[in-house]
C-alpha cells in the first residue's frame, strides 16, 4: 500500500520556482513572439503556403517561459526543427502519409537530435506535421523544410533572443559568472552540514527562473555527488602520496 501510495504521488503538481514577474514575461514573450512571426512569415510565403505550423506554439513555450532549459537553446531549436523536417518529408515520400510513416519519423528524428545534441521536444510534433499535414504541405516537399520550418524557427528565435535579453533574461543560457568555473575545492562542512530542502528551495527562489528539474531529483543528484566526493576524500585519506 505504501508502495502505492507513493507511486501516486508522482502525480501530484511539482512546485514552481518561477517568480511572479519570470511568470508574466513567459506569457508576454510568447504571445508577442508568436504573433510577430506569424505577420512576418505570412507576408514572406503569402496566403497560399502554411506559413506558420502549431509546433511553433510549443517552441515559444521553451523559449520564453523556460528559457534556461538545455531543450530551450537556440542549437536546440534550429537543429532539431531541421532535423525533423527533413525526416518527416523523407518518411511521407517514402512510407506513405500514415499513421506508421509519422510513427517511424518521430523515432528517427530522435534518434538523430541525441546525436547532433539539439532534442527540441517541438520538433517531434514537426515531424508528424511534415508526414500528416495534408496537400498543402505535401505540395511543398522538402521546400517545407526551409519554409515554414527553418522561416519560423529562425524568426522565433531571433524575437526570443531580442526580449529576453532586453529584460535582462539570460539566454542563450550561459555559464554565470558566479559558478565555480575554475572548479575551486569547496571548503569541508561540518558535520550535518550538507545542503538540505530549505536550502535548494531558497537558492532556486532567489534565482527566480524556472528550472526544468525537480527539487527532489535534484537533491537527490547533490546528495549522490556529496557521497562520492567524501568517499573520494576516504581514499585519498587511506592513501596518501608518496613523498
Amino acid at each position: 500500500m505504501h508502495a502505492f501510495l507513493h507511486w501516486l504521488h508522482g502525480f501530484r503538481p511539482a512546485p514552481t520556482t518561477a517568480s511572479r514577474r519570470e511568470r508574466i514575461l513567459g506569457c508576454v514573450g510568447a504571445a508577442l513572439g508568436l504573433w510577430a512571426t506569424e505577420v512576418v512569415a505570412r507576408h514572406a510565403l503569402g496566403e497560399l503556403n502554411p506559413w506558420f505550423i502549431a509546433p511553433m506554439g510549443a517552441s515559444a513555450v521553451l523559449l520564453f517561459a523556460v528559457p534556461a532549459s538545455p531543450l530551450a537553446q537556440p542549437w536546440s531549436i534550429v537543429g532539431g526543427n531541421l532535423i525533423a523536417a527533413c525526416v518527416g518529408v523523407a518518411a511521407g515520400l517514402l512510407l506513405g502519409h500514415t499513421g506508421f510513416a509519422a510513427a517511424v519519423a518521430a523515432a528517427i528524428a530522435i534518434a538523430l537530435m541525441f546525436e547532433a545534441r539539439c532534442i527540441h521536444p517541438p520538433s517531434g510534433a514537426v515531424a508528424l506535421t511534415a508526414v500528416l499535414g495534408g496537400p498543402a504541405v505535401y505540395r511543398l516537399g522538402f521546400g517545407f523544410v526551409l519554409w515554414p520550418v527553418l522561416l519560423d524557427s529562425l524568426l522565433l528565435l531571433a524575437y526570443a533572443l531580442l526580449f529576453n535579453n532586453a529584460l535582462q533574461r539570460r539566454y542563450p543560457h550561459r555559464i554565470s559568472d558566479r559558478a565555480n568555473v575554475n572548479h575551486q575545492v569547496s571548503p569541508p562542512l561540518p558535520a550535518g552540514g550538507g545542503v538540505t530542502r530549505d536550502d535548494l528551495r531558497a537558492v532556486l527562489s532567489a534565482r527566480g527562473e524556472l528550472v526544468d528539474i525537480s527539487e527532489e531529483d535534484l537533491e537527490e543528484i547533490i546528495y549522490a555527488a556529496e557521497m562520492r566526493a567524501l568517499f573520494r576524500a576516504s581514499r585519498t585519506t587511506a592513501n596518501p602520496p608518496a613523498a
